[in-house]
Order: structure tokens, then C-alpha cells, then sequence
């Protein structure tokens, strides 16, 4: 009984588990932290300046459209004509016009320049103003341009390559932001026009807000986690609980003698083996049940054949002594009917003991004597004993024994009855001048004798259930013997570990054969 989705052992299926489950929880962790990666880097996140210069809608002038790039709250972005006036801003807070040499001091966006900005008090008290713009390309680092401003804005030092000597409160602080950057480009109808990105750097309060916020999403998992729980408890509850409830199942069908089995019950290997026990034990104890049957049968039919054994001669004992007793009887009678009584009260005393034996060989407690004996030269000394009954009986013998002799472990007088009750029954139920036999071989590990007569022979009705007790050979309850004798010897043969049967095809010239089989001593 194999389960087509064999779930192993029941420790396979729960180690199995257990890791499916802390895997599961571990992507889940790492899923909910690649949330809060995510969120985290949000706040770092810039809008996408890159896709909005290239966006077709700028050149058209459908600036509208380009709302839909900005990511950051605080980011925006307005459109200057080529004179500095603004024709669209994002946001409210931009400038409506800039100057020429304003919008050259914003930053090229895209251009990779920091502009540091150093302020130093001089002697006098005044402040001088130190710029010193770092370009970087994609492998070294260029050498710095750097300018002084004095207090009024003059270049007395150096410059930023632009040849400017002064510049404007409003220039410088442009020159300093770093928030705004320039991208210049061209409109539909060919006229120059800049763009004026605002890119404010993520402050550390923006920053620290933003990872609050995200510490919210690690509540997630307290949901995740009951719900993966309960899926697993459920899957383990089907693989196991389902089984065991078909297992209770068919133990209670069966404390209420209800025929049940578990069948495939699947589950884990050792469920499925309890449920193969069970269907083993209950196909058991079906078999025990009617062998109970069956031996409740034999004992009643027993019983019903002891009945009528013991009925027939004491109805007749009882007859006569009553007849006798009443003077119905002559005085010159009464010598028969004495004598009839004494055969009856013999064939009581034989029925009797044979249901001595019978009893006592049938019961757990028998035990044999063995002894290490010639089978042959106990035959020889068995068959001269009877020859002169079996001379006076009219029957005549033929015997075919080895010389060499045949050890076998046998208990001389529970065999000797063994070959009493054969002997027995061949001379009751044949007539006059039957041909006894008896032939001894060796077949292999055992010692084979074979027992049969030229008589009348077995009907083929009674020979299926000749060692049955209370079955003879002709007909049965004849009143010819009990019906024991066969019984009581294939119980001493198979107690020497040995067998009897009814040759289904005697040998040639044989009517009836027993075949005899005992085991060659060590």
C-alpha cells in the first residue's frame, strides 16, 4: 500500500517543514526590508531630469506634461525665454526674470563641477571670499579653479573661467546655490530657451523623517507571520491529522465489529505502516473469527457425534435392562440379552477411549518422548508382532524394507498407535483376502512409508474429509469404529514434524495408500 505522494518519514516531513517554513519567513523579511530599502531610498530619490530634457513636449512647449517626472515634493522646474523671462514654472517660488549672467551662474545640470565656498575674515575686519570649483570626469579629478571675491564682490584673486571681474549680490548667491541648475535648449520655432532645474539635497530631517516612516512597514510581518503559520499548520494538519483520523476511524468500526480498513491512508511512512498493521491485524483477526466459526461448528458436530455414539448403545443397554427387569423377558433369553448388553457396555468402553485419546492429543499440553529409533527395524519388529492377527484376520501381508537402517526421533508407543489405527481400520473395512502393504524409502531429508491395501478403497466424498473426527472410511456413523482413529494420527504425526496423507493416486494394484512422511534423526 504505497501513497502516490509519499511524504517520506514523519521526521523527514517535519524537518522538511520546518526549514519550508523558516525559508519563508526569511524571504518574507527580505522582501519587507527591500520595502523599506526602497522607501528609504526615496528620500534620496531625485525627480527624472534626464527623460524630462528629452521629452519631445519640452521643445513643443507643453511643459504641463512634464509634471508627471517630478518625484520629490520640493522639486520643480520653470522655462525662461531667450530675453530671461519666464514662460512656465512648476512651482510659485521662482524667479520671473533672470539676467544673462544670472542664469550663467547657475551650474550646467549634468556637469560635474562643486563650487566650495570659503569665507575669511581679513585683518581689517573685512571678509574675502574664497570659490574654489572642482571638476570631476569619469576617472581622475581636474585641477581646481579658484577665485577670490572681496567684500564687494571683486575678483582680486584667480577666477572660474569666465572672465568675469565682478559680480552681483544675486549673481554670487546663484553662483553658490546648490539647489538650481541650468539646461539650455531650443523651442519648436528654433528660439533658445533655458530651463531652470530646482534639485534641493535631501537634509538630514528630511532624511531622519523618512526612515520613521519606513520602520511603519516592518508591521507587515506580524500579519504575514499568522498567516504563513496557519497555512503551515494546515498543511501539516492535512498530511497528518487526515491520516489518524482514518486510522481512529477503522479502530472504532472495529471495537463495534463493524469489518473496516485503512487502505491508503497516506500521511508520513510510519502513519502508512500503522495503517498497513491495522489491515494486516484486521485481515487477522477476519480469519480468526472464522476459524472461530468454524471450530464452534466442528465442536457442535462433536459434540452432536459424541451424542450419537453414546446414544445407540446405551438406548440398547437400557432396552434390554428394562425388558429384563419388567420379565418380559424368558429365562432362557436372558443369557443373549446379558450378552448383548456386555457387547454394548464394550462398545461404550471403546468410544470412551477413544475419546481419551482423542481429548488428549488434541490438547496444547501434548507432549512426545523421542528417541532416536531404526524406523526399519521398528517396522520389522511391529509387523512380526501382527502377523499372526493379521494371518487369523484373513489378510495377507507384503512388506518392502530396507536393509540399511533409518534413524528417525519417534515415540515408540504413540507410533506404534499410529500404525494400530491404520492396521486397524484396513482389517475392519475390507473383507477376506485383502492384500496389506507396507513399503519404506528415503526421499531426500526424510524417511517416506507408505501404507495401503487392495481392498474396497475410499469413497472420494469421504477421502476429502478422512482425518476429519467422526468420519470413517466406508460410511460414515456406521457404527463401525468412532471416527477418531485418523485424527488422533495425523495430531502424532504432525507432532513428530511429520505428515499423513491419502494418496489421491495409490500405486499400481493398491486401492487405498497413506503416505507417510518423518523426518531423518540428525
Amino acid at each position: 500500500m504505497k501513497n502516490k505522494a509519499s511524504s517520506g518519514t514523519l521526521f523527514r516531513l517535519l524537518v522538511r517543514s520546518y526549514l519550508l517554513f523558516t525559508l519563508t519567513l526569511l524571504l518574507i523579511a527580505g522582501g519587507i526590508f527591500c520595502l523599506w530599502n526602497v522607501s528609504l531610498d526615496r528620500a534620496y530619490q531625485s525627480s527624472d531630469w534626464d527623460r524630462l530634457l528629452r521629452d519631445p513636449a519640452l521643445t513643443a512647449g507643453n511643459y504641463q506634461d512634464l509634471n508627471r517626472y517630478l518625484r520629490r515634493g520640493q522639486d520643480a522646474f520653470a522655462i525662461y525665454n531667450s530675453s530671461g523671462r519666464q514662460i512656465y514654472a512648476s512651482a510659485q517660488d521662482f524667479d520671473p526674470f533672470y539676467a544673462a549672467g544670472e542664469l550663467s551662474c547657475m551650474p550646467s545640470y549634468g556637469e560635474a563641477a562643486i563650487i566650495d565656498v570659503y569665507d575669511k575674515i581679513q585683518g581689517d575686519g573685512s571678509v574675502l571670499h574664497l570659490l574654489v570649483k572642482t571638476t570631476y570626469t569619469e576617472e581622475t579629478i581636474n585641477s581646481p579653479d579658484i577665485m577670490a571675491l572681496d567684500e564687494h564682490l571683486q575678483v582680486v584673486f584667480g577666477g572660474l573661467g569666465d572672465n568675469r571681474t565682478s559680480y552681483t549680490q544675486r549673481e554670487y548667491q546663484l553662483l553658490c546655490s546648490k539647489e538650481l541648475f541650468r539646461a539650455s535648449f531650443r523651442l519648436s520655432d528654433g528660439q533658445a530657451a533655458t530651463a531652470v532645474l530646482r534639485i534641493p539635497p535631501v537634509s538630514d530631517d528630511a532624511y531622519f523623517a523618512a526612515y520613521q516612516n519606513a520602520w511603519k512597514i516592518w508591521l507587515l510581518f506580524l500579519p504575514l507571520y499568522f498567516i504563513v503559520t496557519a497555512l503551515f499548520i494546515w498543511q501539516l494538519r492535512r498530511k497528518i491529522a487526515r491520516p489518524l483520523r482514518c486510522l481512529n476511524d477503522a479502530v472504532e468500526a472495529q471495537a463495534e465489529n463493524r469489518p473496516a480498513r485503512v487502505g491508503d491512508c497516506g500521511g508520513p511512512r510510519e502513519i502508512r505502516r500503522i495503517g498497513e498493521s491495522f489491515d494486516r491485524f484486521a485481515d487477522r483477526l477476519a480469519e480468526s473469527e472464522a476459524e472461530r466459526q468454524r471450530m464452534d461448528q466442528d465442536r457442535q458436530k462433536l459434540i452432536a457425534d459424541i451424542s450419537h455414539d453414546l446414544k445407540t448403545p446405551i438406548t440398547v443397554i437400557a432396552g434390554y435392562i428394562d425388558a429384563i427387569c419388567d420379565g418380559k423377558v424368558p429365562p432362557q433369553e436372558q443369557e443373549r440379552y446379558l450378552r448383548a448388553i456386555q457387547g454394548k457396555a464394550e462398545t461404550l468402553t471403546e468410544l470412551v477411549n477413544a475419546f481419551h485419546e482423542y481429548s488428549k492429543v488434541e490438547h496444547p499440553e501434548f507432549v512426545l518422548h523421542p528417541e532416536r529409533t531404526d524406523l526399519c527395524e521398528f517396522l520389522r519388529e511391529y509387523l512380526a508382532a501382527k502377523y499372526d492377527e493379521i494371518d487369523l484376520a484373513g489378510f495377507t501381508l507384503e512388506v518392502s524394507i530396507p536393509e540399511q537402517p533409518v534413524f528417525c526421533l519417534l515415540d515408540p508407543m504413540q507410533f506404534r498407535r499410529v500404525l494400530d489405527n491404520l492396521l486397524s481400520n484396513a482389517l475392519r473395512h475390507n473383507r477376506l483376502g485383502t492384500m496389506l502393504f507396507f513399503d519404506m524409502s528415503l526421499g531426500g531429508q526424510r524417511a517416506l512409508l507408505r501404507i495401503g491395501d487392495n481392498g474396497a478403497g475410499i469413497p472420494p466424498e469421504r477421502a476429502r474429509q478422512i482425518f476429519e473426527p467422526f468420519v470413517v472410511g466406508s460410511e460414515a456413523r456406521s457404527g463401525k469404529g468412532s471416527g477418531l482413529g485418523l485424527s488422533i494420527t495425523r495430531r502424532i504425526m504432525e507432532k513428530h514434524g511429520g505428515t499423513i496423507t491419502l494418496a489421491s493416486h495409490p500405486t499400481a494394484g493398491r486401492s487405498t495408500e497413506f503416505l507417510l512422511e518423518l523426518p531423518l534423526a540428525p
